[in-house]
């Protein structure tokens, strides 16, 4: 029967089957790998006894972080059932907070945050390149361009390089909340707590509050290095026009733009001027993608196909053109951004193209 010395999230419970037929040990340890699509980050996979993962993240942000943005996943309006298509959790982001004052909000919640089965939650900083995540699958995953730094991190704390790396997501195994172990058999630690405390919608749903979380919807997967970015803060410095934003996390411009395009899909509410807002995002990718170098080029590129493909389909009257924003701007006389206008547009955004004239008998 497979062995698994380190204690398991009381999240996680393995199959008696699976374990009966696997014939290597579990144990704690970790494994990397170069990031795909980056030549200078990599990826770490951890799996450690849930008393370390709060060292870990310490460890992680170090003195290199001085803020940072708090992720968390879990199911807001119910567990999730078998009913043959995995259910999605709901995300959410917390602004940027010191990191110390950041972990001092989270200390009353770790132990739940890091046992329950449903819940999954992170630290990232974009412009650093890093970001810390202990998945519903209670495996940690680390991202980084200082992968020497990592590994000492993981050695300092009793965590080894693996070469073939077992972890109990390759195995069969269920998740459980909190709720669903009898109360004799909890940790003193939430044995005291009452059922309320205990359910995960409910103090998921309190840190979302205090912290003044938003949903999200990460239908854009990307991973900009710490190098990368910088690359990018230079080409937006080189030019006037876009150096008030050289310095702000390119990540979110990519995400608004993303943002904008569904909004637009399902209807545009703002007037021609938020209309216009939403454009220039796509003004600013666009000329980071020709004044950096043709790997991060096509790489933002690759990010960004969906959503441009999106709203080159919800375009119309693409004949017509309209003008971009007077702030000495050029790019929109030939993208196709500026070609046309979306279909469905709400009664401001009409109104206003009417009083310029897009509409002509």
């Amino acid at each position: 029967m497979i062995r698994h010395p380190y204690e398991l999230p009381l999240g996680i419970k393995l199959w008696n089957r699976e374990l009966r037929r696997q014939k290597k040990e579990l144990r704690e340890g970790y494994s990397y790998s170069l990031l795909e699509n980056t030549s200078d980050s990599y990826r770490f996979t951890i799996a450690t006894p849930p008393a370390k993962v709060p060292e870990l993240f310490r460890a992680f942000c170090g003195n290199s972080l001085d803020e940072a943005f708090l992720i968390l996943e879990y199911y807001r309006n119910e567990q999730p059932v078998s009913n043959g298509e995995a259910a999605i959790p709901d995300v959410f982001y917390s602004p940027y907070i010191p990191v110390d004052e950041l972990f001092c909000e989270l200390q009353p919640y770790f132990d739940r945050l890091i046992h329950d089965g449903f819940v999954g939650f992170g630290l990232a900083n974009n412009r650093s390149g890093a970001e810390i995540f202990y998945s519903e699958e209670k495996v940690l995953s680390c991202f980084t361009d200082n992968h020497i730094r990592t590994m000492n991190q993981l050695h300092r704390l009793g965590i080894e390089y693996v070469e073939d790396m077992v972890f109990h997501t390759d195995l069969g195994h269920d998740h459980l909340s909190l709720l669903c172990h009898a109360r004799e058999n909890l940790p003193e630690v939430f044995a005291k707590m009452s059922n309320t405390e205990l359910d995960f919608s409910k103090f998921c749903g309190d840190l979302v509050e205090n912290l003044g979380m938003y949903a999200v919807e990460e239908t854009l997967s990307f991973f900009l290095s710490r190098r990368e970015q910088d690359q990018i803060e230079a080409a937006l410095e080189g030019n006037p026009v876009y150096d008030d934003v050289a310095a702000e996390d390119f990540g979110a411009i990519l995400l608004d733009w993303n943002d904008f395009v569904s909004e637009c899909e399902a209807g545009f509410e703002g007037d021609l001027d938020d209309y216009r807002m939403g454009l220039h995002l796509r003004d600013i990718i666009e000329h980071v993608i020709t004044n950096t170098e043709p790997e991060l080029s096509q790489k933002l590129l690759d990010i960004i196909v969906e959503p441009d493909q999106k709203f080159r389909q919800i375009l119309t009257d693409c004949r017509k053109r309209l003008d971009p924003p007077p702030h000495g701007n050029k790019v929109g006389s030939t993208s196709f951004w500026y070609q046309g206008m979306v279909g469905k547009q709400g009664v401001v955004l009409r109104r206003d193209l009417i009083r310029q004239g897009w509409f002509r008998p």
